[in-house]
């Protein structure tokens, strides 16, 4: 199977805006209580279970990557923007970033203990969902875990022009119910606990959500001790 066709405006539109989006997007710890609250409980979740290391998948600058390692997980970032992981090494330069794509993961099966996919997903079309679900659920080690955060919407459909400091960009964006990205996970084998749906307001400008699920164990397995 070739590269989906739409990875390459999303690819050349962050390594336009890579300087200027580094530059606003927000560090975990100034995001809002409840954010941090999901994120904290994932991080939780990965460290306890010590499956092995966290992808932080779409991770941009690697602001998040950092606060992941800060906090004692082995993370490590994916970007498909070549800039954005030149950026991410210059100001980490302690931690791991390779360019990679959501659709088709260098990775053997069960690999990670965690994926993070923070508001990296609303640029798959929705039809591309199924093969990055299934491949979360690929790498994920039995009793993985992921956090996928992203916007939300009524089947929306957005194409906009310029973006972060007024660069032109060539990406779409794709905003699913909160329903139907839940029942896709589960279609891919992960096992929704958690999710947050926040309404516009207090600086949102539109609905987002954040899940938090799981591959599950085989019926027969241990748990680890620990």
């Amino acid at each position: 199977m070739g590269e989906p066709l739409h990875l390459a405006a999303v690819r050349r539109s962050y390594d336009t805006v890579s300087e200027a989006y580094a530059a606003v997007v927000k560090a975990p710890a100034e995001l809002d209580p409840l954010s941090r609250a999901m994120l904290g409980a994932f991080v939780e979740s990965v460290r306890d279970g010590d499956r092995g290391p966290v992808a932080d998948l779409g991770c941009g600058p690697g602001k998040v990557t950092a606060y992941l390692a800060a906090l004692g997980v082995s993370a490590f970032g994916v970007d498909l923007s070549p800039r954005m992981v030149e950026t991410a090494c210059r100001a980490y330069p302690h931690l791991r970033f390779v360019v990679g794509s959501m659709t088709a993961l260098d990775l053997a099966d069960g690999e990670l203990g965690g994926i993070l996919a923070y508001f990296a997903t609303h640029h798959t079309p929705p039809e591309w969902l199924p093969v990055v679900f299934a491949e979360f659920a690929r790498t994920l080690a039995p009793g993985g875990w992921l956090m996928l955060g992203g916007y939300v919407g009524d089947d929306e459909h957005v194409r906009p022009t310029r973006a972060y400091g007024g660069h032109p960009v060539s990406y779409e964006s794709y905003f699913l119910p909160a329903d139907r990205i839940a029942e896709l996970l589960g279609q891919a084998g992960l096992v929704v606990a958690a999710r947050m749906v926040r309404e516009p307001g207090d600086g949102n400008r539109r609905r987002d959500a954040v899940f938090l699920a799981h591959r599950p164990q085989p019926a027969n397995a241990a748990e680890p001790p620990g």
